[in-house]
């Protein structure tokens, strides 16, 4: 059985699918379930602890795909200005006492309960390591990634779309890659001609 861990995850997934023709790429089908919502179960199967969903304000079929699922709805009022409004709000939401949280993003089909798994296992919060982030096999910085609580406040002034790396680089020397299967850290599905070449590898 896969070992859980017990500290929250952010799930991002208040984009707005702009290259997706018309599409939402967070409600395309995988596997019988809506994007979003095979992964915001794969983090509640990866952590006993709050499982926090950011999501573009009400209404939106986005909230109807995660009926059921014992997670926290986050409406990020300003979501259309990019990321990092995801990221301000859900940090601003963590439970205070937490030691780290892990962020995923929504768009990343091939991630298992194991990958968050095998990244959650490398933290060590007497090292002196701020950030833990999974890669490629070939080493390429990716998803999931764990910010220990130290950069917490550091999120609380970020505006624009650069999905935090301004944190990312405060921490730099401090931060452990963790590299994952294949390329799954990093297949992100943006495109229609990316879900369709993504099908076509599956078979």
């Amino acid at each position: 059985m896969t070992a859980v861990f017990d500290f929250p995850i952010i799930v991002l997934a208040a984009g707005q699918s702009r290259r997706m023709q018309g599409r939402d790429k967070l409600l395309e089908d995988v596997d019988g379930a809506p994007l979003i919502r095979r992964q915001v179960k794969t983090a509640r199967s990866a952590t006993t602890g709050a499982v926090m969903v950011a999501l573009p304000p009400r209404p939106h079929p986005r909230y109807r795909a995660l009926d059921g699922l014992d997670v926290t709805l986050l409406s990020v009022p300003d979501a259309d200005t990019g990321m990092n409004a995801s990221l301000r709000h859900s940090f601003a939401a963590l439970p205070r006492n937490a030691p780290c949280a892990m962020v995923l993003l929504g768009d990343l089909p091939d991630l298992e309960v194991s990958d968050l798994c095998q990244v959650a296992a490398a933290v060590d919060l007497t090292s002196g390591t701020q950030i833990w982030r999974g890669a490629t096999a070939q080493g390429g910085a990716g998803h999931p990634i764990i910010f220990h609580n130290s950069l917490f406040d550091a999120f609380a002034t970020l505006r624009g779309d650069s999905g935090g790396r301004e944190v990312v680089a405060k921490a730099e020397g401090r931060v452990e890659l963790i590299p994952l299967k294949g390329a799954r850290a990093r297949a992100d599905l943006d495109t229609p001609e990316d879900w369709a070449a993504w099908r076509r590898a599956r078979g």
